[in-house]
């Protein structure tokens, strides 16, 4: 519907209203057609993006009090604070901001990662016991053991023994995986090299949770297993994903044997600077023979 159709059924229905005794003018008629028409443009064109502002940047009181000072703070924390208000509500752009962050976290965590991508990595990829995502999110045990058929394809096609084993899972961020790996793992690659440090065949594990590592450390042997995966969403980043490191991690050991590198991502520690420093952590991890509690960075 163009302008011209809709500027004319405006005009109709207002004139009807108008003879039937609503005492409706024809100026009043033609500015409803107007704004009418306006307002289709708006909801017709491009909105910006609001998943595009900076919210360390964004500081929404009027007439504060010490207001630089205030945002000045708030550029170290990327926290929705200093948003400003209509009344007892949320002005309408921070509304937009918070339900667009909202949407963004549902999608990180239902949707699967892009098998093209995985390839275009080079990795190969396996599944846990879970059959679909409903399984993955209600049945967090299943996530930690790979399935027989991934257990054999693990111990055939990764190299036995290695120094260090690498591997990528979705976790509960297919966007985290989308985002970070590109840079991530080359980066962590490179500097284990430039140690002389064996890594083993990194791979893809899908509907994986942190404790399938326990499970891939005894199946290839590694002395230290790494797992690069998604972590669950918040409304700041949906894109945040950690590192999880163990030395000879076996099934069933203590959550306190792992060490963590978490907030990667482009508003956190951006992955390449991440790669490097886990690259780091890996070899004291070797030098001290520990991980975890054990180990004192």
């Amino acid at each position: 519907m163009d302008e011209k159709d809709l500027r004319a059924i405006i005009e109709q229905v207002l004139s009807e209203l108008g003879a039937s005794g609503a005492g409706v003018s024809p100026a009043a008629v033609a500015q409803a057609a107007s704004q009418a028409v306006q307002s289709s443009q708006v909801e017709d064109g491009e909105l910006p993006d609001v998943t595009a502002i900076d919210i360390r940047t964004q500081y929404l009181v009027e007439n504060p009090e010490h207001g630089q000072e205030y945002a000045e703070l708030k550029f170290n924390a990327p926290c929705r604070l200093g948003i400003g208000r209509a009344g007892a509500r949320y002005l309408t752009l921070p509304q937009l901001e918070f339900r667009a962050a909202h949407s963004a976290a549902q999608d990180a965590v239902f949707n699967d990662v892009d098998a093209g991508f995985v390839e275009k990595m080079g990795l190969w990829t396996v599944q846990t016991q879970c059959e679909s995502k409903d399984v993955y999110l209600t049945r967090p045990d299943l996530g930690r053991k790979l399935s027989p058929e991934a257990a054999d394809t693990v111990k055939s096609k990764c190299k036995k023994n290695p120094t260090v084993q690498i591997y990528v899972s979705d976790g509960l961020s297919s966007a985290a995986v989308a985002a970070n790996i590109g840079d991530l793992l080359p980066a962590i690659m490179q500097g284990l090299e430039s140690y002389r440090i064996d890594v083993g065949t990194p791979f893809f594990v899908k509907y994986g949770r942190v404790g399938v590592m326990d499970e891939i450390s005894e199946l290839t042997g590694a002395d230290v297993t790494c797992t690069l995966i998604g972590e669950r969403p918040g409304l700041i980043t949906a894109e945040s994903m950690s590192a999880y490191i163990a030395y000879k991690a076996t099934v069933g050991m203590p959550e306190a044997r792992r060490t963590v590198v978490s907030n990667i991502h482009r508003s956190g520690t951006v992955p390449a600077e991440a790669g490097a420093h886990i690259a780091e952590i890996i070899k004291i991890m070797l030098e001290k023979k520990a991980s975890g509690t054990d180990l004192k960075l």
